[in-house]
C-alpha cells in the first residue's frame, strides 16, 4: 500500500522550504528602467537588481501571436549556464508591441499591436508585470513580493571566528547579528547537500531554486498542473501541502492528495464567466506550488487597476510557482474561450496525434497472460462471448528474464504466428519495454548500449546502477540525441526479433522508478550527458523514452503507419507522442470517482489520449467492475489491466447479469467509435480536449466551474457515471439556455429542458448519458468483433434537435491507420439539420477517400411527423421510408442509402 513515508513533504525539501519561507515585505529586485531596449519590436529587454545582494538579471518580454506574451528572467552573468528546457516549445510569430514610457512613474506600458485589447505594464521599483485584456487586470506578477531566484556560486570555505573583543557590546552584537543575516541568506541548510531517509544529494552546483507568485486577478477557479488524485478546481494549499510536480511511481494512491505522481505539466488554466486564460511554467525539474483563493480588499486592486474601484470584493487565486533549478520561464495565454486557450496552448507545445483508429477502441490487459495458449484462449473466448476487442497486452512476464526486446521461448515459443493469429481477425497486440536494461553482458541490449557510453553515470562518472524488475538495472540517458536515435533503430523487425508491424508498444516505469532509489527514482546528482544533472531534466525522462519508441515505430513501417505508445510518466508535449493512463489505482470506488477529475485535468492540459485502467490493485466485486466499464467506456483510452495477483476479471467469469452489462458497455464504444475518431481528429487539429469538463462547453455557467461529477464527451454528449455502491438513481445537472439546448437521454430519446437538475434512473445496466440539444452525431450500430472490420460499414445519424428545430455535426473518415490522410486522402464532413433539411457537405473539397460506407439510417429527436421524405445525392432524387414515435417526436428515416464520400440532402416535408 502507499507509504507517505517513502516520499517528501515540503519542510523535507530544503529548497521547498526555503522558497515557501520567503517573505519580504517588499520585493528587493527593481527592473533599471534607463536599460530599456526593444529589439525588432516584439521583444522588450530590461536589466533587473536584487537591491539585497546586488545580484543582476536580464528580463526579456515577447510578444508572440494569438494574444500570448513570454516572460522570461536569467541570471545576467551566471556563473555556469542555468538549465533551459530544451525542445519542448514551438516555434511561433512573433506579435510588436507599441511601447508607452511614462519617466515619472518609472513604468513601461506594452499593447500588442494585433491585438490591441491586451497590453502589460511593467512597473520598475519594486519589480511588478501586470497583464491586461479591454483594460481589465488578469495576470499579476510579483505582486506577492515572491520573485526569489538563488543565483549560482561559489561554495564559501568555513569563515574563521571573529575576534569581536575591543568592539563595545552594542557594536559586537550589532556585527553579530549582520554576519548572522548574511549567512543565513547565503548559506542555508541544505543548499548545498540534503539526505533523504539513508539518501544524500551531494548537490556540487548548490543552491539554484526559483520562485515567482503569479496571481489570476477577478478568478476563483483555476485548474490544471496534474498528475495529483485530487478534485478537478484546484483547493488552497495554505497551511497544508503545496502541489508537488516530480514524476515518481506511486502505486494504491491516497486520493484528495497534492502529493505528486507520474506526470508533470506546469500549466494552469483560470475560468470565470467572461474569460479563460492559460498559463505554463515552463520547467523540467522537481516544482512545487502554492495555491491561495482569496478575495482581495478593493483598496489594494483599487490603487493599482482602478478598474475594480467600485466594487468590495475581488476574487483572486494567487499561485506561488518554486523549482530546484532553472530560469524563469512563463507563457501567458489571454485566451479569451476555453477554446481559444486550447488552441493557443497547443500552439505552444503540440496538438494530439492521431491515434490509429483501433487504438481507441476497447483494449485487454493484465499483468499478465501466461503464454500463448493464454492468449489464444483468451482471443477466442471473446468471439465466443460477443465482446468486441481490439487489442491484446503483455506485461514483463513475456520477457526474457525482463530482458524487454526478447521473448519467454517456454511461454512465447512462436510469437510471430501469436500475433499473426491475432491480427488475422483484426486486432493488434501490444508489449511492455521499460527503460531500465538488466545489467548482463550476455543481452544484447545492455552490452551494445554498454559499449557506446549511452548509459547514465553516478556522480562519480561510472555506470549508473538502480535495482527495478530485471534485479541490478542501468539506465539509458535519453536526454542524448545518439542514444534516441539508437534506440528507435532497435524496434527495426531484424533487431527485434518476434515483432512484426501489428504489435506495439507500452513504456512503463519510466518516471523513472528505481526501487533502491531517493523517493523510488534516481538521484539527482547523477550525471546526463551535456554536463547536467537528473535534478534538471528529471520530469522530461518519460517523454523522451516514449519519443524514442514513437520515432523507432514510424521508421520500422518507413512511415506509413501511424504509431502507438502507451506511457506512465509524461510531461509537457506528451500528447505529440502517444497515450497515458494514471496509473497504480486501486479497485475501489474512491479511485473510480476520482478518475474523472484526473481525466479532465489531464486533457485540459493537452493529453487527449488518458484512460484510467479498472482498478489495478484489489479484486473489484461484480457492481463495481460494471460500473468501471460504464464510466470507462466513455473516456478517451479504454482499457482494462489488473494486477498480477488480483483474481482473473475478464468479462465472462461473472455472472450474466453482470457479463451482458459489460458486454453492453464495450459495445456502447464501438457504436460511438465514428464520433470518437472524428474527436480525436479534431483534437489533433485544434488541440481541443476529446474529453471536457462541463463549464468548457457552458463557460458563463457559474454552477459548473466546480463540478466535476459529470464531463462532456466533445460538445454533444454529457455523462455522468455511477461511482458509489447501489445507486439507482442519479442526480444529473443540465446546463444551458431553455431556448438553445436541451437533452436527449441516448438509451430512450427522452427530452429534458434546460438548465435543468433531472433524476434519471440508473439500474445496473445504465449510467446517464444525454445528448445536447443542437448536436448530430454518427454511430455504426453493426457493432462487429473489432474496428478494423467496422471499416467499410453503414452509418447512422442522431440528429438531437434544439428547441429551435436545429443541429449541427460533424464526421471524418479515413483508413483509419496510415498517414495517407496528410495526402488529403480522407472525408470530412459537416452535418447540419435546419429548416426540415439534413445536409452533409464537404468540409475541405480537395480531399476524399474511396468509401462503400453508406447511411443505413437517420434518427431525428424533437421533430414533427412528416408526408414525405427525399434524399438527393449526385443530381438524383428518391423518396424514403419512415416511421414517426409521437409520444417522444421521434422520426426514423430508413435506409437513405447515400454513399459517405458524397455530399447530400435529405427534405423533410
Amino acid at each position: 500500500a502507499f507509504d507517505q513515508g517513502n516520499f517528501k513533504k515540503c519542510d523535507q525539501s530544503s529548497f521547498c522550504q526555503r522558497q515557501r519561507n520567503y517573505k519580504p515585505s517588499q520585493s528587493p529586485y527593481k527592473a533599471l528602467y534607463s536599460s530599456l531596449q526593444s529589439i525588432s519590436g516584439s521583444h522588450v529587454y530590461l536589466d533587473v537588481v536584487n537591491t539585497e545582494n546586488q545580484q543582476q538579471f536580464t528580463l526579456d518580454v515577447h510578444g508572440m501571436e494569438d494574444g500570448m506574451i513570454r516572460l522570461r528572467m536569467n541570471e545576467l552573468t551566471p556563473l555556469k549556464p542555468r538549465y533551459e528546457v530544451p525542445n519542448t516549445i514551438h516555434e511561433v510569430g512573433a506579435q510588436n508591441f507599441i511601447l508607452t514610457q511614462n519617466d515619472a512613474n518609472q513604468t513601461i506600458t506594452m499593447r500588442l499591436a494585433n491585438n490591441p485589447t491586451i497590453h502589460a505594464l511593467i512597473s520598475c521599483q519594486p519589480f511588478r508585470f501586470d497583464v491586461f485584456d479591454d483594460s481589465e487586470p488578469v495576470f499579476s506578477i510579483n505582486s506577492r513580493h515572491l520573485l526569489n531566484i538563488e543565483h549560482l556560486r561559489e561554495k564559501q570555505a568555513p569563515k574563521p571566528s571573529l575576534n569581536l573583543s575591543q568592539d563595545q557590546p552594542d557594536e559586537a552584537e550589532e556585527k553579530e547579528e549582520k554576519i548572522e543575516e548574511k549567512e543565513t541568506s547565503e548559506d542555508q541548510p541544505g543548499m548545498w547537500e540534503e539526505t533523504f531517509k539513508t539518501h544524500t544529494d551531494s548537490k556540487p552546483r548548490g543552491p539554484e531554486s526559483i520562485g515567482l507568485d503569479t496571481s489570476f486577478v477577478n478568478f476563483k477557479h483555476v485548474y490544471g498542473i496534474p498528475e495529483h488524485a485530487d478534485k478537478l478546481a484546484l483547493g488552497s494549499t495554505i497551511g497544508a501541502e503545496p502541489y508537488r510536480l516530480y514524476n515518481l511511481d506511486v502505486f494504491e494512491y491516497d486520493l484528495d492528495s497534492k502529493a505528486a505522481l507520474y506526470g508533470s505539466i506546469p500549466f494552469m488554466i483560470g475560468h470565470n464567466a467572461k474569460r479563460t486564460v492559460g498559463l505554463l511554467w515552463l520547467n523540467s525539474a522537481e516544482t512545487w506550488i502554492d495555491v491561495d483563493s482569496s478575495d482581495d480588499s478593493k483598496g489594494m486592486l483599487g490603487t493599482v487597476f482602478g478598474y475594480f474601484a467600485g466594487q468590495e470584493n475581488v476574487p483572486e487565486v494567487n499561485i506561488h510557482w518554486m523549482s530546484e533549478s532553472g530560469v524563469i520561464d512563463v507563457y501567458l495565454m489571454l485566451g479569451p474561450s476555453p477554446k481559444d486557450v486550447m488552441r493557443q496552448y497547443t500552439t505552444l507545445t503540440g496538438t494530439t496525434y492521431f491515434p490509429p483508429k483501433w487504438s481507441i477502441a476497447y483494449h485487454q490487459s493484465r499483468w499478465n497472460y501466461k503464454d500463448e495458449d493464454d492468449v489464444k484462449t483468451v482471443d477466442a473466448a471473446f468471439d465466443e462471448h460477443d465482446i468486441p476487442y481490439d487489442c491484446l497486452w503483455l506485461d514483463i512476464e513475456h520477457t526474457d528474464g525482463k530482458r524487454y526486446f526478447t521473448w519467454d521461448t517456454l511461454k512465447f515459443p512462436n510469437p510471430i504466428k501469436m500475433q499473426d493469429d491475432v491480427a488475422a481477425k483484426g486486432r493488434k497486440m501490444v508489449t511492455i519495454i521499460d527503460p531500465h536494461i538488466k545489467t548482463d553482458a550476455n543481452y544484447h541490449i545492455y552490452r551494445e548500449a554498454q559499449a557506446k557510453g549511452y548509459f547514465i553515470q553516478n556522480k562519480d562518472g561510472g555506470e549508473f546502477r538502480g535495482w527495478c524488475w530485471p534485479g541490478d538495472s542501468a539506465y539509458l540517458d535519453f536526454t542524448l540525441p545518439q542514444v534516441r536515435s539508437w534506440w528507435a533503430s532497435q524496434f527495426a523487425l531484424d533487431i527485434y526479433k518476434g515483432s512484426t508491424l501489428n504489435l506495439f508498444t507500452w513504456n512503463d516505469m519510466n518516471e523513472p522508478s528505481v526501487f533502491n532509489g531517493p523517493e523510488i527514482t534516481m538521484h539527482k546528482d547523477i550525471k546526463h550527458g551535456g554536463g547536467w544533472e537528473h535534478r534538471h531534466v528529471h520530469n522530461m525522462y518519460g517523454i523522451l523514452q516514449q519519443a524514442s519508441t514513437v520515432d523507432g515505430q514510424l521508421a520500422r513501417s518507413g512511415g506509413n503507419e501511424r504509431p502507438f505508445v502507451l506511457s506512465r510518466a509524461f510531461y509537457i508535449g506528451t500528447q505529440k507522442y502517444g497515450a497515458i493512463w494514471t496509473g497504480d489505482n486501486t479497485a475501489e470506488w474512491g479511485h473510480l470517482e476520482y478518475s474523472v477529475p484526473m481525466l479532465l485535468t489531464i486533457g485540459l492540459c493537452g493529453i487527449s489520449h488518458c484512460g484510467a485502467d479498472g482498478g489495478f490493485f484489489k479484486n473489484p466485486d461484480p457492481e463495481l467492475l460494471t460500473r468501471w466499464y460504464q464510466a470507462a467506456a466513455y473516456q478517451p483510452f479504454f482499457r482494462a489491466h489488473a494486477h498480477i495477483d488480483t483474481t482473473r476479471r475478464e468479462p465472462w467469469l461473472y455472472d450474466e447479469q453482470y457479463k451482458n452489462v459489460i458486454r453492453g458497455a464495450i459495445r456502447e464504444r464501438y457504436e460511438l467509435m465514428p464520433y470518437w475518431y472524428t474527436l480525436f481528429y479534431q483534437s489533433h487539429i485544434n488541440g481541443e480536449p476529446t474529453m471536457r469538463p462541463l463549464w468548457y462547453e457552458f463557460p458563463s455557467d457559474p454552477e459548473l466551474f466546480a463540478k466535476d461529477d459529470s464531463f462532456m464527451v466533445g460538445s454533444a454528449l454529457l455523462v455522468k457515471p455511477v461511482v458509489e455502491r447501489s445507486t439507482w438513481a442519479t442526480q444529473v445537472y443540465l446546463p444551458g439556455q431553455y431556448y438553445l439546448s436541451g437533452w436527449y437521454d441516448v438509451k430512450t430519446n427522452q427530452y429534458f429542458p434546460s438548465p435543468n437538475t433531472i433524476s434519471m434512473a440508473t439500474p445496473l445496466a445504465k449510467i446517464a448519458v444525454l445528448q445536447k440539444g443542437g448536436t448530430i452525431i454518427p454511430r455504426q450500430l453493426r457493432v462487429r468483433r473489432c474496428s478494423a472490420l467496422m471499416t467499410q460499414d453503414p452509418y447512422t445519424l442522431y440528429v438531437a434537435l434544439d428547441p429551435q428545430g436545429k443541429a449541427e455535426g460533424e464526421m471524418y473518415l479515413d483508413d483509419g491507420h496510415t498517414f495517407n490522410y496528410k495526402e488529403r486522402d480522407f472525408n470530412y464532413k459537416k452535418l447540419t439539420f435546419e429548416n426540415n433539411v439534413l445536409t452533409a457537405s464537404s468540409l475541405n473539397n480537395t480531399a476524399s477517400w474511396e468509401t462503400s460506407s453508406w447511411l443505413e439510417r437517420v434518427i431525428v429527436m424533437g421533430t414533427r411527423q412528416p408526408s414525405v421524405i427525399t434524399v438527393e445525392s449526385d443530381g438524383a432524387t428518391t423518396n424514403l421510408g419512415f416511421s414517426f414515435e409521437p409520444n417522444l417526436r421521434v422520426l426514423t428515416i430508413r435506409k437513405p442509402g447515400v454513399n459517405l464520400q458524397k455530399d447530400w440532402k435529405i427534405q423533410i416535408n
